[in-house]
């Protein structure tokens, strides 16, 4: 099985950035300790701040891989483009936001993305991408 986990704007700075929301852990730690739990599954990451490059991987992924976890970061809430890049694509994707965005800010309450993808998790902190992971094994 192969799953490909998309991080959008900011999420580079895990580990460092408000902690009291998104932890203390960087996710290159995250990533290796999903590696060691779910060692049957080959997994590729990509992080951009870059909305065209977050599509270019979809569109480059989205024929191929047995699931996509993405968390567009901002990008939710704002790009009609990287909707319509998860209803093009044939694989299916879980969308993840690592905070409850709806005891957030009211703009955040809203997703592009989620109309498109399998499913939607949200405010779990990191195990967020385990839950995700965890739907692609039970299909």
């Amino acid at each position: 099985m192969k799953i490909l986990i998309i991080n959008g704007p900011n999420l580079n700075l895990l580990g460092t950035r408000e902690k009291s929301i998104y932890g203390n852990i960087n996710f290159t730690e995250y990533l290796n300790n999903l590696k060691s739990q779910y060692q049957q599954i080959e997994f590729d990451y990509f992080q951009s701040n870059i909305e065209g490059e977050l599509i270019n991987k979809l569109q480059e992924a989205g024929f191929s891989f047995d699931g996509i976890v993405i968390n567009a970061g901002a990008y939710t809430h704002t790009s009609v483009a990287i909707a319509d890049t998860v209803k093009a694509i044939s694989t299916p994707v879980v969308e993840v936001h690592i905070s409850n965005i709806f005891s957030r800010e009211e703009f955040r309450h809203v997703s592009f993305i989620s109309p498109n993808a399998k499913g939607t998790i949200i405010g779990f902190g990191l195990h967020g991408y385990n839950l995700a992971i965890e739907s692609f094994l039970l299909d």
